[in-house]
């Protein structure tokens, strides 16, 4: 079992092998074939997410060192515990990485992702920066028949992200805007799934890098804004007389959050998903007299999972840009997606 370990945090990753693991009970062996790099392994690198000024959320303790990186995993079923059913061996599948305790009433609701006893893959236990990863159950391994193998890795993150922050939009119609807030690989694909979901509502794109709204551009964005800009939230605001129905911020900064709480309409939604860092406050008579709506989303749920498949399948989403690399160009990616240069997705290429 070869993998692109984290052996220190703030320090690159270095290669490291061991014994492929022997599946128990209801384990699952994932032979990794593809693995998506996504911003918040930068954070889990670095140890940290920032928090505004000097404080920082530490997330040292999330894990034991060495520690296998990587949330967006498809792969081939290689093994089965003794009580594993459902799939066999040499099937392809996407892994829900999102995986809870399955006991705590949240559990039982159907939302694990947001357990506060999470097992999820590469976040709590190793990943898929790998050529292994061990997976609990068989209902976590979904079937990507028909959807490209790398792109099938990316939903598992990105994609469920994306589409779990939309569906808190509610109703989007005709007359109304949806403005996505940074285009990178997950405000890719909210671009994508917003048209599927909102067919009839105006979609406009912001981001300060102009190769991302470019990008937006080819994608379908309607409306471009450079986020960076003094009048950018005016001129949105007056262009789309009155702001937009939902602003989702897919980068969690300061200036993102700020410019989407600007652009958003009375009545109208904040759904925040980036963890990029920093602190947001407003005055607490303006959310009654705005009727504003500020939401977090995290990831999204299994079924939520199984429901933004089925819409993949039927051809109503557009894929993002891709890029493939070696499963050793896993740090240099990181430092890549760190630096801003990265537009769409890398997928790392685990069985090369």
């Amino acid at each position: 079992m070869k993998s692109q370990a984290l052996v220190e945090h703030g320090a690159p990753l270095r290669e490291a092998a061991k014994t492929d693991p022997v599946p128990k009970g209801t384990e699952v062996l994932l032979r990794v074939a593809h693995c998506g790099v996504c911003h918040s392994d930068v954070h889990l690198q670095d140890g940290y997410f920032g928090l505004g000024g000097e404080k920082k959320l530490d997330t040292t303790g999330l894990h034991h060192l060495p520690f296998i990186l990587g949330h967006e995993i498809e792969g081939e079923v290689a093994a089965l515990g003794e009580a594993a059913t459902g799939v066999k061996p040499g099937e392809r599948r996407v892994a829900f990485p999102w995986i809870g305790c399955g006991d705590c009433a949240i559990c039982t609701a159907g939302a694990e992702h947001l357990c506060n006893r999470p097992r999820a893959l590469g976040i709590h236990v190793d990943g898929g920066f790998s050529d292994r990863v061990m997976v609990p159950h068989p209902r976590y391994l979904l079937d990507h028949d028909g959807i490209p193998a790398d792109l099938a890795a990316t939903y598992m993150c990105s994609g469920l992200t994306a589409f779990s922050a939309l569906k808190k939009i509610g109703r989007a119609g005709a007359g109304e805007a949806i403005a996505i807030v940074g285009l990178g690989g997950v405000g890719m694909m909210g671009l994508r799934f917003a048209r599927a979901l909102f067919p009839e509502a105006t979609l406009i794109g912001a981001d300060i890098d102009e190769r991302k709204r470019k990008a937006a551009a080819d994608a379908g964005a309607e409306l471009l804004y450079d986020s960076a800009e003094e009048d950018a939230a005016k001129r949105l605001i007056k262009e789309t007389q009155g702001g937009v129905a939902a602003a989702i911020d897919f980068v969690g900064s300061e200036a993102s959050l700020g410019f989407a709480n600007r652009v958003a309409r009375k009545g109208g939604k904040v759904v925040i998903v980036g963890l990029f860092g920093g602190r947001f406050s407003m005055p607490i008579p303006m959310f009654p007299l705005r009727a504003i709506s500020l939401i977090g989303s995290y990831v999204g749920s299994l079924a939520e999972a199984q429901e933004m498949l089925a819409l993949v399948r039927a051809g109503q989403v557009s894929p993002i840009p891709l890029e493939s690399r070696p499963l050793d160009q896993a740090n240099r990616t990181l430092d890549d997606l760190r630096a801003g240069r990265v537009v769409g997705r890398v997928v790392l290429d685990c069985a090369a």
